[in-house]
């Protein structure tokens, strides 16, 4: 019979000289400050469970001593009682921002890889057009976006709601930076195995750029689906808004002291799916950039 070589697990012992003053001084502190942030957040679903006669409470109460979920049942039914359900602004949110995410992570980054890796004419010349394109502010596109959405007759369509959002320079530029940290000579090795463009893209770059492409998501995600402006702009249709539209006008109108637990609830739900992608999301981010480091 073969002899079985069994190694000795080191067991790393406990020790007290580890702890030392300014060890405890730094967690004590890195605490404080995680509680401090979570502060807010903490409030806000608080407020959502609160009954009116807490709502109203001088002073206010940071706690909430009898939690109810009669707030989310006055939300749903605010809304069902005009002539479009509920579920109908929740579809329209979910397909626009699930869409102009995807479409976001597609567009951007296979332009940044093409405008940084390809030897193209006028690719340099791109990549300024958009580099100087984040010099200005949003609102200042508005106008030329509605003419163009307007004269392709895209008013009143998930279109007007996807396209706008698709190409957007500060994801470019952040891909951008990403991806000119490839090493030319692993994608020129590629080439010469047989590698056309669209597979080196696939195959070597998406992976080395999983931490870009997992904050492009979180950033895309909070942005379409907390955008209440874009349905106010370019929707009419009432079956064709979304939810942070609708839910924004539950606080105006008559019986807005009444509302004010519906409006409690409205503020959570709009927040949640933002708040559970980014800690979704910042684990794969974190992961990414341990584990796929790009080395030069």
């Amino acid at each position: 019979m073969q002899a079985v070589n069994v190694k000795k697990i080191k067991v790393r012992k406990f020790s007290w000289k580890k702890i030392t003053f300014g060890r405890v001084l730094f967690y004590l502190i890195m605490i404080a400050l995680a509680l401090f942030f979570l502060l807010p957040l903490i409030y806000m679903v608080c407020t959502a469970f609160k009954p009116l006669d807490e709502l109203f409470l001088f002073p206010p109460t940071f706690f909430v001593r009898h939690p109810t979920m009669q707030n989310f049942t006055d939300l749903v039914a605010t809304l069902d009682s005009s002539t479009v359900p509920f579920t109908r602004y929740i579809f329209n949110s979910v397909l626009v921002t699930v869409a102009s995410v995807v479409g976001t992570v597609i567009v951007c980054s296979m332009g940044a890889f093409v405008a940084e890796k390809l030897s193209l004419r006028g690719m340099k010349l791109f990549g300024q057009i958009v580099t100087y394109a984040l010099m200005f502010s949003v609102p200042a596109g508005q106008i030329p976006i509605y003419i163009i959405i307007n004269n392709m007759g895209m008013l009143d369509t998930y279109w007007s709601l996807i396209i706008p959002k698709l190409a957007t320079p500060m994801y470019f530029f952040l891909y951008q930076q990403f991806v000119s940290q490839v090493p030319n000579e692993l994608l020129e090795s590629a080439k010469l195995d047989g590698c056309g463009n669209f597979r080196i893209f696939m195959k070597i770059v998406l992976p080395m750029t999983k931490a870009v492409i997992s904050t492009i998501v979180v950033f895309a995600f909070v942005a379409n689906w907390n955008d209440s402006f874009s349905a106010l702009i370019y929707i009419n249709k009432q079956a064709m808004k979304t939810v942070p539209l609708i839910l924004n006008t539950i606080g105006s109108g008559v019986g807005t002291v009444a509302r004010a637990g519906a409006q409690s609830a409205a503020v959570f739900i709009t927040t949640l799916p933002s708040i559970l992608i980014s800690v979704l999301m910042e684990r794969n981010i974190l992961k990414a950039m341990a584990y796929s480091g790009i080395k030069g």
